[in-house]
Protein backbone atom coordinates (compact mmCIF):
# COMPACT_ATOMS: atom_id res chain seq x y z
CA UNK A 1 0.00 0.00 0.00
CA UNK A 2 1.62 3.20 -0.96
CA UNK A 3 -0.49 5.52 0.63
CA UNK A 4 -2.58 5.94 3.45
CA UNK A 5 -5.63 7.36 1.72
CA UNK A 6 -8.52 5.99 -0.39
CA UNK A 7 -10.79 7.39 -2.66
CA UNK A 8 -14.40 6.19 -1.00
CA UNK A 9 -18.42 7.27 -2.06
CA UNK A 10 -19.89 8.68 1.22
CA UNK A 11 -23.58 10.07 2.05
CA UNK A 12 -23.95 12.72 4.07
CA UNK A 13 -27.57 13.30 4.11
CA UNK A 14 -30.59 10.92 2.98
CA UNK A 15 -31.76 12.15 -0.84
CA UNK A 16 -31.12 11.50 -4.35
CA UNK A 17 -28.17 10.62 -6.38
CA UNK A 18 -26.13 13.85 -5.88
CA UNK A 19 -25.79 12.96 -2.28
CA UNK A 20 -23.06 10.34 -3.19
CA UNK A 21 -19.93 12.00 -2.89
CA UNK A 22 -16.69 10.82 -4.37
CA UNK A 23 -13.90 11.67 -1.29
CA UNK A 24 -10.72 10.84 0.00
CA UNK A 25 -10.64 8.91 3.54
CA UNK A 26 -8.57 7.32 5.36
CA UNK A 27 -7.74 3.65 4.80
CA UNK A 28 -9.35 2.35 7.79
CA UNK A 29 -7.54 -0.42 9.73
CA UNK A 30 -9.13 -3.65 10.64
CA UNK A 31 -10.55 -4.84 14.09
CA UNK A 32 -8.98 -7.84 15.56
CA UNK A 33 -12.07 -9.89 13.55
CA UNK A 34 -12.08 -8.03 10.51
CA UNK A 35 -10.35 -7.89 7.21
CA UNK A 36 -9.15 -5.13 4.87
CA UNK A 37 -10.29 -5.90 2.00
CA UNK A 38 -8.81 -4.40 -1.34
CA UNK A 39 -12.46 -3.71 -3.51
CA UNK A 40 -11.86 -4.86 -7.18
CA UNK A 41 -16.14 -4.89 -7.73
CA UNK A 42 -19.30 -3.62 -6.71
CA UNK A 43 -23.06 -4.49 -7.12
CA UNK A 44 -25.37 -1.98 -7.04
CA UNK A 45 -28.48 -3.54 -5.63
CA UNK A 46 -31.74 -1.28 -5.27
CA UNK A 47 -31.90 -1.60 -1.30
CA UNK A 48 -28.95 0.75 -2.41
CA UNK A 49 -31.16 3.57 -3.36
CA UNK A 50 -33.28 3.01 -0.41
CA UNK A 51 -31.05 3.69 1.91
CA UNK A 52 -29.47 6.49 0.16
CA UNK A 53 -33.39 7.93 -0.17
CA UNK A 54 -34.08 7.24 3.91
CA UNK A 55 -36.52 4.57 2.70
CA UNK A 56 -34.71 2.46 5.25
CA UNK A 57 -34.34 4.22 7.95
CA UNK A 58 -37.28 3.59 10.27
CA UNK A 59 -36.19 -0.28 9.79
CA UNK A 60 -32.45 -0.49 9.34
CA UNK A 61 -31.25 3.39 10.82
CA UNK A 62 -27.65 4.00 9.45
CA UNK A 63 -25.69 6.36 11.18
CA UNK A 64 -24.56 9.66 8.61
CA UNK A 65 -22.43 9.48 6.82
CA UNK A 66 -22.18 5.90 5.66
CA UNK A 67 -20.38 4.43 3.00
CA UNK A 68 -22.87 3.05 -0.17
CA UNK A 69 -23.42 -0.95 -1.03
CA UNK A 70 -22.46 -4.12 0.75
CA UNK A 71 -22.54 -6.56 -2.59
CA UNK A 72 -18.41 -7.00 -2.68
CA UNK A 73 -15.21 -8.85 -4.46
CA UNK A 74 -11.92 -7.61 -3.95
CA UNK A 75 -8.90 -8.87 -2.17
CA UNK A 76 -7.36 -9.35 1.44
CA UNK A 77 -5.00 -6.96 2.26
CA UNK A 78 -4.61 -7.09 5.50
CA UNK A 79 -6.32 -9.85 8.59
CA UNK A 80 -7.24 -8.69 12.17
CA UNK A 81 -5.67 -10.44 14.90
CA UNK A 82 -8.24 -12.84 15.63
CA UNK A 83 -9.21 -13.68 12.29
CA UNK A 84 -8.19 -17.33 10.67
CA UNK A 85 -10.59 -18.08 7.48
CA UNK A 86 -8.86 -15.66 5.04
CA UNK A 87 -5.23 -14.49 4.65
CA UNK A 88 -3.67 -11.82 2.92
CA UNK A 89 -3.99 -11.78 -0.67
CA UNK A 90 -6.48 -14.75 -0.90
CA UNK A 91 -9.78 -13.19 -3.62
CA UNK A 92 -12.99 -13.00 -1.60
CA UNK A 93 -16.48 -11.86 -2.42
CA UNK A 94 -19.68 -11.18 -0.32
CA UNK A 95 -21.72 -9.06 1.65
CA UNK A 96 -19.84 -6.06 2.94
CA UNK A 97 -21.02 -5.02 6.69
CA UNK A 98 -19.44 -1.25 6.57
CA UNK A 99 -19.85 0.00 3.44
CA UNK A 100 -18.40 -1.33 -0.22
CA UNK A 101 -17.70 1.61 -2.52
CA UNK A 102 -13.83 2.81 -1.46
CA UNK A 103 -10.98 1.45 -2.74
CA UNK A 104 -10.35 -0.59 0.40
CA UNK A 105 -12.97 -1.56 3.19
CA UNK A 106 -13.33 -3.20 6.33
CA UNK A 107 -15.65 -5.86 7.48
CA UNK A 108 -16.55 -8.98 9.45
CA UNK A 109 -15.82 -12.41 7.81
CA UNK A 110 -18.71 -14.16 8.38
CA UNK A 111 -20.44 -13.46 4.68
CA UNK A 112 -17.32 -13.47 2.94
CA UNK A 113 -16.66 -16.76 0.81
CA UNK A 114 -13.11 -17.25 -1.27
CA UNK A 115 -13.72 -16.20 -4.60
CA UNK A 116 -13.17 -19.88 -6.86
CA UNK A 117 -10.00 -19.02 -9.41
CA UNK A 118 -11.96 -18.99 -12.71
CA UNK A 119 -14.49 -16.86 -11.46
CA UNK A 120 -14.02 -13.00 -12.13
CA UNK A 121 -14.58 -10.01 -9.61
CA UNK A 122 -17.23 -8.22 -12.05
CA UNK A 123 -19.04 -11.91 -11.87
CA UNK A 124 -18.72 -12.17 -8.27
CA UNK A 125 -20.13 -8.76 -7.37
CA UNK A 126 -23.49 -10.22 -8.57
CA UNK A 127 -23.82 -12.22 -5.87
CA UNK A 128 -24.71 -11.09 -2.62
CA UNK A 129 -28.06 -9.54 -3.06
CA UNK A 130 -28.95 -11.25 -6.44
CA UNK A 131 -27.93 -15.16 -6.27
CA UNK A 132 -28.23 -15.21 -2.49
CA UNK A 133 -31.81 -13.49 -2.77
CA UNK A 134 -33.00 -15.56 -5.29
CA UNK A 135 -31.65 -19.05 -3.36
CA UNK A 136 -33.09 -17.80 -0.38
CA UNK A 137 -36.58 -17.23 -1.19
CA UNK A 138 -36.75 -20.44 -3.41
CA UNK A 139 -35.09 -22.98 -1.20
CA UNK A 140 -35.24 -21.67 2.34
CA UNK A 141 -38.56 -19.93 2.39
CA UNK A 142 -39.75 -21.49 -1.21
CA UNK A 143 -39.09 -25.44 -0.24
CA UNK A 144 -38.77 -25.42 -4.36
CA UNK A 145 -38.83 -29.09 -5.36
CA UNK A 146 -38.16 -30.73 -9.04
CA UNK A 147 -40.61 -30.75 -11.44
CA UNK A 148 -42.69 -27.75 -9.82
CA UNK A 149 -43.71 -24.54 -11.51
CA UNK A 150 -42.21 -21.16 -10.71
CA UNK A 151 -43.07 -17.80 -11.58
CA UNK A 152 -40.84 -15.19 -11.73
CA UNK A 153 -41.39 -11.52 -11.90
CA UNK A 154 -38.76 -9.25 -13.36
CA UNK A 155 -36.81 -12.09 -14.66
CA UNK A 156 -34.32 -10.08 -16.24
CA UNK A 157 -33.21 -8.20 -13.02
CA UNK A 158 -30.23 -8.59 -10.89
CA UNK A 159 -32.06 -11.18 -8.70
CA UNK A 160 -34.74 -12.36 -11.07
CA UNK A 161 -31.84 -13.64 -13.51
CA UNK A 162 -30.39 -15.31 -10.91
CA UNK A 163 -33.72 -17.21 -9.39
CA UNK A 164 -34.61 -18.55 -13.43
CA UNK A 165 -31.42 -19.85 -13.55
CA UNK A 166 -31.49 -21.64 -10.04
CA UNK A 167 -34.90 -22.91 -10.34
CA UNK A 168 -33.97 -24.57 -13.91
CA UNK A 169 -31.49 -25.85 -12.04
CA UNK A 170 -33.04 -27.56 -9.77
CA UNK A 171 -35.33 -29.21 -12.24
CA UNK A 172 -38.48 -26.99 -12.16
CA UNK A 173 -40.72 -25.27 -15.13
CA UNK A 174 -39.97 -21.62 -15.11
CA UNK A 175 -42.27 -18.42 -16.40
CA UNK A 176 -41.10 -15.45 -16.39
CA UNK A 177 -42.02 -11.59 -16.65
CA UNK A 178 -40.09 -8.97 -18.16
CA UNK A 179 -40.47 -6.38 -20.84
CA UNK A 180 -40.47 -7.78 -24.42
CA UNK A 181 -36.93 -5.89 -25.19
CA UNK A 182 -35.61 -8.39 -22.51
CA UNK A 183 -37.61 -11.65 -23.84
CA UNK A 184 -34.54 -13.44 -25.71
CA UNK A 185 -32.39 -12.76 -22.76
CA UNK A 186 -34.72 -14.32 -20.13
CA UNK A 187 -35.64 -17.58 -22.53
CA UNK A 188 -31.71 -17.43 -23.11
CA UNK A 189 -30.89 -18.00 -18.81
CA UNK A 190 -33.52 -21.10 -19.60
CA UNK A 191 -37.22 -19.86 -18.95
CA UNK A 192 -39.52 -22.37 -20.76
CA UNK A 193 -42.36 -19.53 -21.04
CA UNK A 194 -41.56 -15.69 -21.06
CA UNK A 195 -44.54 -13.35 -21.04
CA UNK A 196 -44.53 -9.56 -22.04
CA UNK A 197 -45.73 -7.89 -18.91
CA UNK A 198 -46.54 -4.60 -21.14
CA UNK A 199 -48.46 -6.39 -23.63
CA UNK A 200 -50.14 -9.79 -21.90
CA UNK A 201 -51.52 -9.99 -18.09
CA UNK A 202 -50.16 -12.69 -16.70
CA UNK A 203 -52.88 -14.26 -14.95
CA UNK A 204 -54.47 -14.51 -18.52
CA UNK A 205 -51.70 -17.32 -19.37
CA UNK A 206 -50.54 -18.83 -16.40
CA UNK A 207 -52.51 -20.59 -13.32
CA UNK A 208 -52.30 -23.18 -10.94
CA UNK A 209 -48.22 -21.67 -9.83
CA UNK A 210 -46.21 -23.73 -6.72
CA UNK A 211 -44.18 -20.69 -6.63
CA UNK A 212 -44.45 -17.04 -7.14
CA UNK A 213 -41.66 -15.01 -6.57
CA UNK A 214 -42.36 -11.24 -6.46
CA UNK A 215 -39.45 -8.78 -6.70
CA UNK A 216 -42.12 -6.14 -8.01
CA UNK A 217 -44.97 -5.62 -5.48
CA UNK A 218 -48.07 -3.54 -5.85
CA UNK A 219 -50.46 -4.27 -8.47
CA UNK A 220 -48.32 -7.16 -9.53
CA UNK A 221 -48.02 -8.98 -6.02
CA UNK A 222 -52.28 -7.92 -6.16
CA UNK A 223 -52.51 -10.00 -9.16
CA UNK A 224 -49.97 -12.73 -8.17
CA UNK A 225 -52.76 -14.32 -5.97
CA UNK A 226 -54.99 -15.94 -8.20
CA UNK A 227 -52.67 -18.08 -10.10
CA UNK A 228 -51.07 -20.10 -7.09
CA UNK A 229 -52.28 -23.02 -6.90
CA UNK A 230 -53.64 -24.22 -3.10
CA UNK A 231 -50.89 -25.60 -1.09
CA UNK A 232 -48.16 -23.41 -3.12
CA UNK A 233 -46.24 -19.93 -1.84
CA UNK A 234 -46.51 -16.40 -2.97
CA UNK A 235 -43.49 -14.79 -1.62
CA UNK A 236 -42.67 -10.86 -2.17
CA UNK A 237 -39.25 -9.07 -2.20
CA UNK A 238 -40.47 -6.03 -1.95
CA UNK A 239 -43.91 -5.76 0.22
CA UNK A 240 -45.63 -8.10 2.80
CA UNK A 241 -48.36 -10.36 1.71
CA UNK A 242 -51.49 -10.76 3.87
CA UNK A 243 -51.14 -13.98 6.03
CA UNK A 244 -54.94 -13.80 6.62
CA UNK A 245 -55.14 -14.10 3.16
CA UNK A 246 -53.11 -16.78 2.54
CA UNK A 247 -54.63 -18.70 5.12
CA UNK A 248 -58.03 -18.13 3.81
CA UNK A 249 -56.52 -19.33 -0.07
CA UNK A 250 -54.54 -22.03 1.56
CA UNK A 251 -51.05 -21.15 0.51
CA UNK A 252 -48.40 -19.86 2.16
CA UNK A 253 -47.47 -15.72 1.91
CA UNK A 254 -44.07 -14.05 3.09
CA UNK A 255 -41.55 -11.18 3.19
CA UNK A 256 -38.43 -12.77 2.15
CA UNK A 257 -35.72 -10.80 3.31
CA UNK A 258 -33.23 -13.39 5.06
CA UNK A 259 -29.76 -13.24 4.76
CA UNK A 260 -27.47 -15.63 3.40
CA UNK A 261 -24.72 -17.47 5.38
CA UNK A 262 -21.22 -17.81 3.92
CA UNK A 263 -22.54 -21.73 2.92
CA UNK A 264 -24.43 -20.33 0.12
CA UNK A 265 -22.30 -17.51 -1.29
CA UNK A 266 -19.67 -20.51 -1.27
CA UNK A 267 -22.07 -22.86 -2.86
CA UNK A 268 -23.42 -20.47 -5.73
CA UNK A 269 -19.69 -19.05 -6.54
CA UNK A 270 -19.01 -22.59 -7.15
CA UNK A 271 -22.07 -23.33 -9.81
CA UNK A 272 -20.96 -20.38 -11.75
CA UNK A 273 -17.18 -21.09 -11.57
CA UNK A 274 -18.47 -24.86 -12.85
CA UNK A 275 -20.65 -22.97 -15.69
CA UNK A 276 -23.88 -24.45 -14.24
CA UNK A 277 -25.33 -21.13 -13.83
CA UNK A 278 -23.82 -17.70 -15.12
CA UNK A 279 -23.24 -14.49 -13.19
CA UNK A 280 -25.39 -11.87 -15.07
CA UNK A 281 -23.16 -8.82 -15.25
CA UNK A 282 -25.40 -5.87 -16.53
CA UNK A 283 -24.11 -2.63 -17.35
CA UNK A 284 -20.89 -1.61 -15.58
CA UNK A 285 -19.43 1.34 -14.75
CA UNK A 286 -16.18 3.54 -13.18
CA UNK A 287 -16.46 3.93 -9.82
CA UNK A 288 -16.70 7.74 -10.36
CA UNK A 289 -20.05 7.51 -12.16
CA UNK A 290 -22.02 5.63 -9.04
CA UNK A 291 -24.68 8.80 -9.37
CA UNK A 292 -25.29 7.29 -13.06
CA UNK A 293 -25.25 3.83 -11.64
CA UNK A 294 -27.88 4.25 -9.00
CA UNK A 295 -30.46 6.73 -11.74
CA UNK A 296 -30.26 3.07 -14.02
CA UNK A 297 -31.30 1.05 -11.19
CA UNK A 298 -33.45 3.17 -9.62
CA UNK A 299 -35.50 3.24 -13.01
CA UNK A 300 -35.47 -0.55 -12.12
CA UNK A 301 -35.32 -1.80 -16.33
CA UNK A 302 -31.90 -2.82 -16.17
CA UNK A 303 -30.67 -6.09 -17.06
CA UNK A 304 -28.81 -8.49 -15.13
CA UNK A 305 -26.73 -6.58 -12.13
CA UNK A 306 -25.21 -3.16 -12.25
CA UNK A 307 -21.35 -3.28 -11.08
CA UNK A 308 -19.23 -0.69 -10.36
CA UNK A 309 -15.21 -1.72 -11.44
CA UNK A 310 -13.32 0.37 -8.47
CA UNK A 311 -10.23 -1.29 -9.49
CA UNK A 312 -8.72 -3.10 -12.54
Amino acid sequence: MTSNLMQAVRIHQYGGPEELRLEQLPVPVPKPEEVLIRVHAVGVLPVDWAYRQGLMKEHVPLQLPFISGSAVAGVVADVGSHVSKFRKGQAVFGRASQGACAEFITTTVDTLASLPPNLSFREAATISGGATTAWMALFAHGHLQPGQRVLVHAAAGGVGSYAVQLAKWKGAEVIGTCSGDHIDYVKSLGADTVIDYRTTRFEDRVHDVDLVLDGVGGDTLERSWSIVKRGGTLLSLVDVPSTERAQQLGITARFSNELAPDTVFQQIGQLIADGQIKAPVGREFPLHEIRQAHELCQTGHGRGRIVLRVAD
